[in-house]
C-alpha cells in the first residue's frame, strides 16, 4: 500500500486546482479513499466520479482540473479497490452489489453531500445506476460512461460483439481465478505484464507521464487482496455481462431523473443499452452520446471531448 500511496501522490501532483485527499471512515469501520478538488465552491451541485473495475482516483487525472473548474469534484476508490478497505463481500450477486451501493451511501452521508451529479465508468456506471435506483433523491443527473453490465446476455452467439484480445485473455483467467490473479502472481514483473496486456494504457496518459507511472499505478491498485475483484466475479455472468442486468431494472429510476450515456464510438461494450434504456423509460430524459476516436476508456482516449460533454451536462444542472 505504501508503494501505491507514493505513485498516486506523483500522479495527483499534476492537479492544478486546490485539492485534498483523505480516508472517509464509514459506520461499519471500512474506509473509502477520497479525493476532493476545488472544495470551496458551495453554489453548485458537486460532481461525484466512480471509477471502473481495477481502477482508482488517479485514472481521472486528465479530467479533474477541467471538471472542477466551476464546481467541487469528488472521486473515490470503490470499496475493495485502490486504497479503500478490502472487506469480504457476500457470495451472492445481489448481496455483493448491495454492499457496494451501501458503502457509497454511507460515504455520501459522512461527506455531508445532500445531492450530486453522479458519474460512473464501466463497473462504476453499473453501481452508479444501482445506487440511483435505491437513492434517487440524492442524484440530480446520472452520467453513465461506457457502463458495464447493462444488457442481457444474448442467446444467439452471433449477436455478441467480439471483444479485444486483452478482454479475451482476462476472460480466460476468470474461469480459473479472480480476474487479476495473474498480475499479482507476477510480483515485480506486474507492471510489465500490464504493459503486455494493455499497451494502449501508457499511450493514453503520455501527455502527463512519459514513463511507466500509470502502469505502476494500475499494478499496485490491483496487487493487494482481491476483495473487489471477488465481488465483481460474483456479480458477472461473463466478463461483459452481469448476472443481474441493469437494463431489466433501469425503469425503476424515477422518470424525472435525467440520464446521459456516453460511449466510445469504438468501444467493445454493447452501446445499444442507451437507446434500450430510453425505450424502458418513455417520457423521460435519456440521452446517448458517442465519442469518436474513443474506445472503452472514453475519459482517457479523448479527454478534451469527454470533459466538454460532461461540463455541458453539469452546467445544465445548475
Amino acid at each position: 500500500m505504501s508503494k501505491l500511496k507514493s505513485i498516486e501522490s506523483r500522479i495527483l501532483q499534476c492537479i492544478q486546482n486546490k485539492f485534498f485527499s483523505r480516508y472517509v471512515s464509514l459506520p461499519d469501520q471500512n474506509k473509502i479513499w477520497t479525493l476532493t478538488v476545488n472544495p470551496e465552491i458551495r453554489n453548485k451541485t458537486p460532481l461525484v466520479m466512480v471509477h471502473g473495475f481495477g481502477g482508482g482516483v488517479g485514472l481521472w487525472i486528465q479530467n479533474l482540473d477541467c471538471l472542477s473548474s466551476s464546481r467541487t469534484l469528488h472521486a473515490f476508490d470503490l470499496l475493495g479497490f485502490g486504497r479503500s478497505s478490502r472487506p469480504t463481500f457476500p457470495g451472492d450477486p445481489e448481496g455483493a452489489e448491495e454492499q457496494f451501493v451501501s458503502s457509497i451511501e454511507q460515504w455520501r452521508e459522512e461527506m455531508g453531500i445532500s445531492n450530486m451529479i453522479l458519474l460512473g465508468h464501466s463497473l462504476g456506471g453499473f453501481l452508479a445506476a444501482s445506487y440511483t435506483i435505491k437513492f434517487p433523491q440524492r442524484v440530480k443527473h446520472l452520467i453513465l460512461v461506457d457502463p458495464w453490465g447493462f444488457p442481457v446476455l444474448p442467446t444467439d452467439p452471433s449477436e455478441v460483439r467480439s471483444p479485444p484480445t486483452w478482454v479475451k485473455a482476462l476472460a480466460a483467467v476468470l474461469s480459473r481465478s479472480n480476474p487479476l490473479a495473474v498480475v499479482r502472481a507476477a510480483g515485480p514483473w506486474g507492471p510489465s505484464l500490464v504493459q503486455r496486456f494493455r499497451p494502449d494504457l501508457k499511450r493514453k496518459f503520455e501527455e502527463f507521464f512519459s514513463d511507466d507511472t500509470i502502469l505502476e499505478y494500475i499494478y499496485h491498485c490491483n496487487a493487494q487482496t482481491p476483495s473487489g475483484e471477488t465481488a465483481f466475479k460474483t456479480m458477472m455472468q461473463r466478463f461483459g455481462w452481469a448476472k443481474r442486468p441493469m437494463l431489466s431494472r433501469i425503469q425503476l429510476i424515477p422518470k424525472d431523473l435525467p440520464i446521459t450515456f456516453i460511449y466510445g464510438a469504438e468501444t467493445w461494450i454493447d452501446s445499444s443499452s442507451g437507446e434500450k434504456a430510453k425505450e424502458e423509460r418513455p417520457n423521460s430524459y435519456v440521452q446517448t452520446l458517442a465519442v469518436k476516436g474513443a474506445s472503452h476508456h472514453v475519459y482517457a482516449d479523448q479527454p478534451s471531448i469527454f470533459n466538454e460533454m460532461v461540463e455541458e451536462i453539469c452546467d445544465a444542472v445548475d
